[in-house]
């Protein structure tokens, strides 16, 4: 035994002269500073599986393989958000056939019966001592509306009755029939715009709204919907990352374990490399529940929540990022923006409203003149008689006429009454219709300003937007450098521990920072088309969190 711990050490110190003499007579370098590892192939995004493998704790479920189209395909579909902004434009068109149901002609009728008894009439009842009564039956039908065009209204109604009484009367019983129609018509208020017809042009001002509502939904689902597929395919990427570095830990923990047999490497230099695999395996657990986090996520925003296995599918990516250079017109976006953008598009419309709430007002403080039109025809039927001279008059003879006599009479224009009016109305000093014209004014004042810093607004956002792409292209660039540097000098510090010339701390600071370089351009990369997402989507709709 004690020939053995006095030959091993020199065995091991020998064969590692022997390898440092190897490597110097070729010509290979072995300082950290100059090393000249392998050049790794120049990629625009970092290496990735296409499919990360899964963590054996996720639930068995079906698996859905998608792109980021599919994605956003199955959002519009399926998100309830985009289901109830599709139900706006709906309302909207309700809120304007409520407008406009005031122009509907009404059809109207009234019947009534009436008794009345009243004491006796000396000269109506002929002398008789006897209570006089009147029984009257009427009935009437017709048809009334509130005309589209110059705020006129109209009514036409035709009725018909029967009285009997029980005292002299030329016509007992007596039957009745009447045609009238009336029409006003507004000669200033109410002319150009009345109340019904302000309610009807908001009301589509409105559906306009919420179809840019609806398409501001739209658009900004499918940047989350992009924005949750990025995050889902980043945490994969994460998982790749951790997974590598924990299998290139677990490397050197059994390099170092065979060195400490052959006796190179003392028993506590495993210690750390023990620590550092431990950390390894907890960045492996992190980025597996990161994966599930952004999964439930992207699940929540593509997926029917009514289908069974909703909590249990597993979303699988087909897409990487990639470095697809676009170039950025920053001025012609502003421009689109500022033509284009639903928010912008809504206040203008806001704007016209006010407008018209402006025409209103503005109408009402007119005097109020109308020009009412009566016209009226009546015709009489029933049994007639004809009395002669005396108290009380006897009767001489009796006729009878039906009521199509009396209709006759009505649509024969025989018995014609009509009138024309002027109607002027005006208050005396400051009216309501004054306060509202004031306020009205000023409300369409701040929704004029109100655009003008909405538009700058829009315009910074752009600007911003465009700046986040050309950024996130050169950190894309940056990091690619980085991550290479990084590789290179993990490579180095690998044959300086070989050859004892670098420390297992200082190997696996190389390791950390070359996990660290990757994560930084798989951020970066994703960043980058995310920027490019969001500089689409910041032209038709405000922008707002992830």
């Amino acid at each position: 035994m004690g020939f053995k711990q006095q030959i091993s050490p020199r065995l091991a110190v020998g064969a590692a002269a022997t390898v440092a003499v190897c490597l110097f007579a070729s010509g290979r370098q072995v300082f950290a500073s100059e090393q000249q590892g392998v050049q790794p192939p120049v990629s625009a995004q970092p290496a990735m599986p296409a499919q990360a493998p899964a963590p054996a704790s996720r639930p068995a479920g079906p698996e859905l393989r998608l792109s980021a189209d599919d994605a956003v395909r199955m959002a519009l579909e399926n998100n309830l958000g985009v289901q109830s902004a599709r139900l706006g434009p709906q309302i909207g068109t309700y809120g304007v056939a409520e407008a406009r149901g005031a122009f509907v002609p009404t059809l109207f009728s009234t019947t009534q019966t009436r008794s009345a008894t009243s004491p006796p009439d000396f000269l109506a009842s002929g002398g008789s001592a006897d209570a006089t009564t009147s029984e009257r039956f009427q009935t009437n039908f017709g048809v009334q509306q509130v005309v589209p065009w110059g705020g006129g209204r109209y009514s036409v109604s035709l009725d018909a009755s029967r009285q009997a009484v029980n005292f002299t009367s030329s016509f007992n019983p007596q039957l009745g029939s009447n045609l009238s129609a009336a029409y006003t018509q507004p000669l200033l208020r109410n002319f150009l715009i009345d109340a019904t017809r302000q309610q009807v042009m908001i009301a589509r001002k409105n559906e306009e709204i919420a179809d840019l509502q609806l398409r501001q939904q739209l658009t900004s689902t499918e940047r989350i919907v992009r924005s949750a597929y990025f995050d889902l395919i980043g945490a994969l990427g994460q998982l790749d990352v951790a997974s590598g570095s924990l299998e290139l830990s677990r490397q050197s923990l059994r390099q170092n374990e065979r060195r400490v047999e052959v006796g190179t490497m003392a028993q506590i230099d495993i210690l750390e490399a023990q620590a550092e695999v431990a950390q390894r395996e907890e960045a492996v657990i992190i980025a597996e529940a990161n994966i599930k986090s952004f999964e439930d996520n992207l699940r929540t925003l593509i997926l029917n929540p009514q289908q069974p296995d909703f909590w249990t599918t597993r979303l699988i990516p087909t897409e990487r990022p990639t470095l697809a250079a676009q170039p950025v017109d920053v001025e012609a976006a502003v421009q689109g923006a500022l033509a284009n953008r639903t928010d912008i598009a809504q206040a203008r419309k806001r704007l016209e409203s006010s407008q018209i709430t402006l025409d209103y007002s503005r109408n009402q403080r007119l005097p109020d003149v109308n020009l009412i039109a009566n016209y009226n025809t009546q015709g009489l039927a029933g049994t007639s008689f004809e009395f002669g001279p005396g108290f009380p008059p006897p009767v001489l003879t009796q006729s009878q006429r039906s009521f199509s006599d009396a209709l006759r009479d009505v649509f024969g224009n025989n018995f014609r009454t009509w009138s024309v009016q002027l109607q002027v109305n005006y208050p005396i000093g400051t009216s309501t219709a004054d306060a509202g014209l004031a306020s009205a004014r000023l409300q369409r004042e701040q929704e004029l300003n109100g655009i003008k810093e909405l538009e700058v607004n829009v315009t910074a956002a752009v600007r911003n937007a465009g700046r986040q792409v050309s950024t996130s292209q050169q950190r894309v660039d940056a990091t690619r450098k980085a991550r290479e540097f990084a590789e290179r000098r993990l490579e180095a510090e690998e044959k300086r521990v070989t050859v004892g010339l670098s420390t297992t701390f200082q190997l696996f600071q190389a390791q950390r920072d070359l996990d660290s370089s990757k994560q930084n351009e798989l951020r970066a990369l994703i960043d980058y088309n995310r920027a490019l997402v969001d500089f689409q989507a910041v032209q038709q709709a405000p922008v707002g969190g992830r």
